[in-house]
């Protein structure tokens, strides 16, 4: 038998907000978030590829998307927040922290709806490192991300992000009447220092130019 790990429960979140330099997070408003994020994501300009892969969605009626929106307000595990850009004021998405499991020092984060205007921008690695900076900051041993086998945008998001795949679980999930298999990746506390590190180079204004990045998240991580 292993040796005692001397470790104590991590603690749970609770959805305070965190600034960035693109965006800030704060726990999912309806009041302050409906009508910007029914825009986003059911609007002209919507991705409604956004909704492939998750549980539910796109929403036709407004009354439906409204009633989405106040459970995920009203739920702590997943505990969602907004991703509110910071220029313009806007919601332009939400993520969430779940699966939390305090006594064994495990969070993952999921049910990532970005909107098109966070995408091929900076604000969605930023939202996912501060989610990623806080659950270590509580404790955590082991941060998770699992998505649909078959969602390749999902699995290259978190081998950019520096997650680790552990495999495959086969049959794990009815999703929308069809299988879903689901990969999984991790990292785990000694190794987000080294990957925290390489989100700040990342960030960092000089290597944000004004016509887009001047090194990649994975180079930045590999220095």
């Amino acid at each position: 038998m292993s040796s005692p790990l001397n470790w104590h429960p991590a603690k749970a979140p609770q959805a305070t907000p965190l600034v960035g330099r693109f965006i800030r997070l704060e726990k999912l408003d309806p009041r302050r978030d409906r009508e910007d994020l029914w825009e986003i994501y059911q609007g002209p300009s919507a991705d409604l590829a956004l909704w492939d892969y998750l549980p539910y969605g796109p929403f036709v009626e407004r009354e439906d998307f409204d009633h989405w929106l106040d459970s995920n307000a009203a739920s702590t595990d997943p505990l969602f927040y907004s991703v509110i850009d910071l220029a313009s004021g806007q919601t332009q998405g939400i993520l969430s922290l779940m699966s939390i499991a305090p006594a064994h020092g495990r969070i993952e984060i999921g049910h990532i709806a970005f909107g098109g205007a966070m995408q091929r921008t900076p604000k969605g690695s930023e939202a996912v490192y501060l989610l990623g900076k806080l659950a270590f900051a509580l404790g955590n041993r082991r941060l998770e991300w699992k998505c649909n086998n078959a969602n390749a945008r999902s699995k290259r998001a978190a081998e950019r992000f520096g997650f680790s795949f552990e495999g495959v679980f086969r049959q794990h999930m009815v999703i929308k009447d069809h299988n879903r298999d689901t990969a999984w990746y991790s990292i785990m506390d000694d190794e987000w220092p080294a990957i925290a590190a390489g989100f700040e180079r990342w960030l960092a204004a000089d290597n944000q130019a004004a016509e887009g990045q001047v090194r990649t998240l994975e180079a930045c991580r590999a220095d």
